[in-house]
């Protein structure tokens, strides 16, 4: 049988004629493996998903991670402001058949899906997804959890290039894990266990050349037709907070000329892409910056050398660090950057489809084995991987340096452990590196604020004997090789002022420090913050989103509102506080314009009470905005 999966490469337009072919081959027995992200061949996907509910003798099996759907709105405010922009961002996207099962009446007792890792806070409800979860770090993951599985199938969206004689073929978005286990499943088809490799051709994704690229005979069969091609997932780029940018100063400072970078997707890691390219391009106003919040010698130069990226997650931020002519420090093999996977804005894929082939062969998207881990090939990724910062960010952190980032106290899982603790134990092994853990000292909900560095977690991704480099919007603590009594001053000294105190008697109490031990914390305050980017904010520095943005300027107007709104949450005297503002503030065009874009501005008639409510706590929410000067 092996012989026969190998004859010749398939070629299908229709996914319904390759899923019977795939289980004709395979059997009915399916184990599938789905890249994460956007790395799925959806349609082959849904066409196995439809016939395993069509037909409960088919066995549908599914392994993989991240699995990326448009964003629903929880509450009619909010779908006033979402549902007309994912039909606009996320127009003509095709979405897992599995997922809306998962959402609705729950999946098909023949089919299972077991995932690694969760689209951020995304599943926490949903009692399915989290039975299901495995925990396992992102570099073990393709041996623990795919291969140890009868893998009879590997479905991935593919990239083409077709300006030669022949098409060529990427892995593209998603070489992570399929590197990592092709060759062994073709080995087992060798042995006689069955075993087919499809790829779904999508144009709309960036072909990427190095290892990423594929030889068009590995593949048992590729479904190939317009017809069935659609957007990629475009992850919509968020705003960037106050908080967020202080952090990326911090963090920016840490980072050598000559050395080694990796970052994340989303506001933290835009802030600090940001910070590194104002140090590089306006040297003086972050030196200046700089001198305001901290007085320990920091890296401040501009940089000559430039940095390499070795990364899990291709991400804007390197983008717009290459344009600055800051990413061009030049790895053994040659690429300025290695990743082992990318999800992007629209922007992102867009760029990286506009260079020529050249510009792009400078990122070389790999196996997860070559990014997360030191093993193999060790002496080169240790002369290249030189000065390495390896920042990741968690959602609570204790005063002993252990890190929350991935489940909540009552054991649901936010997202996963993917390849932070990857990261921080590669800094613990090179010469030189750190691993940077950032943390927002609070977080604010239902208009309570309370401290994100804490004396105990609820859960440890990250453990205290791995403690390093922790960053706040606060400042640096320094843990490595420091006493429990450092550590515990070093993360009060980056606490905000109003729980620092708390911190400090806990551990008093524990007797963990001297009764006379003094932190100074008077000036960790937001309102300090503020007053840090105000004037570098009217220079037109500090933008919410410094890298451009997928949302409209009224758009961009209600989100401001709208997370003051989150942040009061359900807290009726936060809410009446608001509306009582909001009678009294006068909406300027801006906010006008904003409100006409959530229905609320009275054009279609009297409005209803919900909608004159509505009206008021967004009105209230721009007050206090502007009476605070918050961007």
């Amino acid at each position: 049988m092996a012989q026969d999966l190998r004859a010749a490469m398939e070629r299908f337009s229709d996914p319904s004629a390759l899923a019977r072919w795939i289980v004709g081959q395979a059997g009915q027995s399916l184990h599938v493996a789905l890249p994460l992200g956007i790395g799925k061949a959806t349609h082959v996907a849904n066409a196995l998903f439809a016939m395993a509910r069509e037909d409960p003798a088919l066995r549908l099996e599914i392994m993989t991670a991240l699995t990326l759907e448009r964003p629903s709105a929880s509450s009619d405010l909010q779908a006033r402001f979402l549902e007309p922009f994912v039909d606009r961002h996320f127009a003509g996207y095709v979405e897992l058949d599995y997922a809306r099962a998962l959402r609705g009446d729950g999946l098909p007792d023949n089919v299972a899906v077991t995932e690694f890792f969760l689209n951020s806070g995304a599943w926490l409800g949903n009692a399915r997804a989290q039975q299901d979860y495995v925990s396992v770090n992102y570099s073990a993951a393709p041996r623990d959890v795919i291969l140890a599985k009868p893998i009879n199938l590997l479905a991935q969206l593919v990239a083409v290039d077709e300006s030669g004689p022949k098409p060529r073929y990427s892995l593209a978005c998603n070489p992570d894990v399929t590197l990592d286990i092709l060759s062994e499943l073709e080995e087992r088809r060798a042995r006689g266990a069955p075993f087919l490799f499809v790829g779904q051709v999508n144009r709309d994704l960036p072909f990427m050349p190095g290892s990423a690229e594929i030889a068009a005979d590995r593949f048992d069969a590729l479904l190939d037709d317009p017809a069935v091609e659609f957007p990629i997932f475009a992850a919509p780029r968020r705003p960037v907070s106050t908080a967020e940018y202080v952090t990326g100063l911090h963090v920016a400072s840490l980072v050598e000329d000559g050395g080694t970078l990796q970052i994340g997707i989303g506001s933290m890691g835009d802030a600090i892409a940001y910070a590194l390219i104002l140090r590089h391009r306006h040297n003086a106003l972050f030196r200046e910056l700089l001198s305001r919040i901290t007085d320990e010698p920091r890296e401040t130069e501009p940089f000559e050398h430039g940095l390499y990226a070795a990364s899990e997650m291709f991400v804007d931020g390197f983008l717009e660090l290459y344009d600055a002519g800051i990413l061009k420090r030049r790895s053994a093999r040659g690429p300025v950057l290695h990743g082992a996977f990318f999800v992007g804005s629209r922007g992102f894929y867009t760029r990286l489809k506009a260079m020529d082939e050249a510009r792009r062969a400078d990122f070389d998207m790999t196996a997860v084995s070559f990014t997360n881990a030191l093993y193999g090939d060790e002496d080169e990724k240790r002369a290249d991987r030189v000065h390495a910062r390896f920042v990741n960010t968690v959602i609570k952190a204790d005063v002993l340096g252990a890190a929350q980032a991935d489940t909540l106290g009552d054991g649901r899982v936010i997202s996963g452990v993917g390849g932070q603790h990857d990261f921080v134990e590669q800094a613990l092994a090179l010469r030189g590196a750190h691993s940077i853990l950032t943390v927002a000292s609070t977080r604010t909900r239902d208009d309570e604020t309370s401290s994100n560095i804490v004396w105990q977690l609820d859960r440890t991704t990250i453990p205290r004997h791995m403690r390093d480099v922790v960053v706040s919007e606060y400042g640096v603590a320094h843990l490595k090789a420091a006493s429990d009594a450092q550590c515990i001053a070093r993360m009060a000294a980056i606490s905000d002022a109003r729980f620092a105190p708390e911190l400090l008697d806990t551990a008093r109490k524990a007797g963990k420090i001297d009764g006379n031990a003094h932190v100074e914390v008077e000036r960790n305050t937001p309102e300090r913050l503020e007053d840090l980017l105000r004037a570098p904010r009217e220079a037109g520095h500090f933008a919410p989103f410094p890298f451009g943005s997928d949302f409209t300027a009224e758009e961009q107007t209600a989100l401001r509102a709208l997370t003051v709104l989150r942040e009061a949450g359900s807290s009726a005297s936060a809410l009446a506080a608001l509306a009582w503002d909001g009678m009294r503030h006068n909406p300027d065009v801006a906010e006008r314009t904003a409100l006409r874009r959530l229905g609320l501005a009275g054009d279609d008639g009297a409005p209803g009470a919900r909608e004159r409510l509505y009206r008021l706590l967004l009105c209230g929410a721009w007050a206090g905005l502007s009476r605070t000067h918050r961007p």
